[in-house]
């Protein structure tokens, strides 16, 4: 690398680095997370909070880089908001949620922080994922700074005891999976993923595994007990329902339907007519696959959902070969999976009467724009993790030299639109801050891949399994 081109790249990083400061978001005089975006030309709208998403790899950067006392205080902060009563009102949110987001209000010149439950948001869309982001962000913390007495506080056992009552408690349900209406995720607007989204059974299964971590047993072990169970079911319905191969791909071809009992083999009635086979048999590589968007009573969802895929591998939800397969994929069709900008949240974009009557003709997510196949800076540091973790750095580096020289340019824009990402989105905020974030993190995690054990799982351990068992404190007893 030429002296000229190492510090222009010196150059973007401090750049990138000035507008996260500028991000960060005070509360009575202490840092407590990041504004989605600082986009002066534009309305703010909701884009002046700290969505609990948007903050994750701020938070790992923070933590990465020695400024612990952010994530500690974002963490205090948002489980003060966290509702710790049932609701008799229908319309407030339920126990145990943790707000999409929050932002500082003034009142008699006072400051408090106003919590967005998805009441205020577009089509009032449910936040499902932030409490699983949430304890994902605590366990990342603990991990970091070994400070288990954080987690250990009473009023943290019992914010995420709130959060896996909520998971776990008992449903109209026979699948291991966690049901969620559409909109639940980052994908935050109709776009087909309601029932049981990737993305959300690979936050659940992270969230668990934080959960078993640092869940005290004395006085949980109910819920210990019922996280034990759900963690191997769930890894094999994923590993075994979700998995899209060329193998698979055959034995799908040839599935029955209108199979009764304990022994069938097409378990979810899934016909066969209803999937692109032509499309899948030219697209899938012969050592490449990925995990299914969602599977359902006769859904079986064949586009490619990057965050979902990402952090299966990244929490050892996907076993080791498929995380492989995954990666292969990626390199594979790296031109319709990453194109000029990393990375495409889902590919095929849905398109004709298909995206009309699935977002109802949905003005921001037509095709190739936003969710319905948009591309977003911020899923680099997913890609990065799961490359560390499979031990395809190049992968990674590669994203991230696609990505250095458009970034200052277009203003670190929220998304990109078109088939290869070519064009900044055309509704995106400027300094998004977890585009900025993202590719620092990205950076950071290629640069120091040791850094990836705050996020990534790796197989149990028995020291594991006993740890949470073993420990007692008088504060928790008492």
């Amino acid at each position: 690398m030429q002296l000229e081109e190492l510090v222009t790249i010196k150059s973007l990083e401090a750049e990138a680095w000035e507008a996260l400061e500028k991000a960060i978001m005070y509360y009575q005089g202490h840092a407590v997370g990041t504004v989605a975006a600082l986009d002066g030309t534009v309305d703010a709208l909701n884009y002046d909070q700290c969505f609990i998403r948007d903050f994750v790899s701020s938070a790992i950067l923070f933590l990465i880089k020695g400024r612990t006392d952010i994530v500690r205080n974002f963490l205090e902060e948002t489980l003060k908001l966290q509702p710790k009563q049932n609701q008799l009102d229908a319309y407030r949110p339920g126990r145990g949620m943790i707000p999409a987001s929050f932002k500082v209000v003034s009142r008699n010149g006072e400051e408090y922080l106003e919590a967005d439950f998805g009441e205020h948001a577009i089509a009032r869309v449910t936040p499902v994922d932030s409490c699983l982001w949430w304890m994902i962000i605590l366990r990342a913390y603990v991990a970091a700074t070994k400070d288990y007495s954080l987690a250990y506080q009473p009023d943290f056992q019992q914010g995420m005891r709130l959060i896996m009552e909520l998971c776990l408690a008992t449903r109209f349900d026979m699948y291991p999976t966690l049901l969620v209406p559409d909109g639940a995720c980052m994908i935050d607007r109709r776009l087909g993923i309601y029932g049981y989204p990737l993305e959300i059974q690979s936050l659940f299964y992270a969230a668990l595994r934080a959960a078993r971590e640092l869940l005290i047993c004395n006085g949980n072990q109910d819920i210990v007990n019922a996280i034990d169970n759900r963690l191997p079911v769930l890894r094999a319905h994923i590993r075994k329902h979700y998995w899209i191969d060329l193998a698979r791909l055959n034995a799908i071809y040839r599935y029955k339907g209108e199979e009764y009992g304990t022994g069938a083999v097409n378990q979810f009635n899934i016909y066969v007519d209803s999937l692109p086979y032509y499309e899948l048999d030219r697209w899938l590589p012969k050592t490449g696959g990925y995990l299914a968007g969602n599977v359902g009573p006769s859904q079986l969802d064949t586009r490619f959902f990057t965050l979902g895929n990402l952090m299966a591998i990244i929490s050892d939800l996907a076993s080791e070969e498929q995380s492989q397969a995954i990666m292969n994929l990626i390199e594979k069709r790296w031109e319709d999976l990453v194109g000029d900008m990393p990375m495409k949240i889902v590919f095929p974009a849905l398109a004709g009467e298909e995206y009309r009557i699935i977002t109802g003709c949905d003005p921001k997510n037509i095709p190739w724009s936003y969710h319905n196949g948009g591309n977003w800076p911020v899923l680099m540091w997913m890609l990065a993790a799961a490359a560390v973790k499979t031990n395809r750095v190049c992968l990674a580096e590669k994203a991230i030299e696609i990505a250095q020289p458009r970034l200052k340019d277009d203003e670190w824009p929220e998304y990109y639109d078109g088939r290869k990402g070519r064009l900044i989105g055309k509704q995106a905020r400027k300094y998004q801050t977890w585009t900025i974030s993202g590719f620092l993190l990205a950076k950071e995690l290629v640069q120091n891949p040791s850094a990836v054990t705050l996020v990534s799982f790796e197989p149990f351990t028995a020291e594991q399994v006993s740890r949470a068992c073993e420990f007692e404190i008088d504060s928790f007893d008492s």
